[in-house]
């Protein structure tokens, strides 16, 4: 048994990217920053990556992340810490005109 402690946080998948996550609305992944949490979760949803991540490999720039209701662009951004039970919700910018 280990003695350090998995953080475990819930990420929200938004709907149109439900269909790379086999339809859920919300995956639990392990992860101690914003950053560990999304790898963790393209490399259990693979397909997500291309609307993530741009081709430097960083958050696509139309990708919002929260946790706990709080944008990350504000704080740490993916540097953002997170603890056990946390919530990422990950919100598409949608463009209209």
């Amino acid at each position: 048994m280990s003695t350090t402690e998995a953080t475990v946080v819930t990420v929200r998948i938004p709907t149109p990217l439900r269909s790379a996550t086999d339809g859920q609305s919300t995956v639990e992944v392990e992860g101690t920053t914003v950053d560990d949490a999304l790898r963790a979760l393209v490399d259990e949803y693979p397909d997500l990556a291309d609307n993530l991540y741009n081709e430097d490999d960083e958050l696509r720039q139309f990708v919002n992340v929260y946790v706990d209701d709080e944008d990350v662009r504000f704080g740490d951004g993916v540097n953002t810490k997170l603890e056990s039970g946390s919530e990422i919700s990950i919100v598409p910018s949608i463009a209209g005109g």
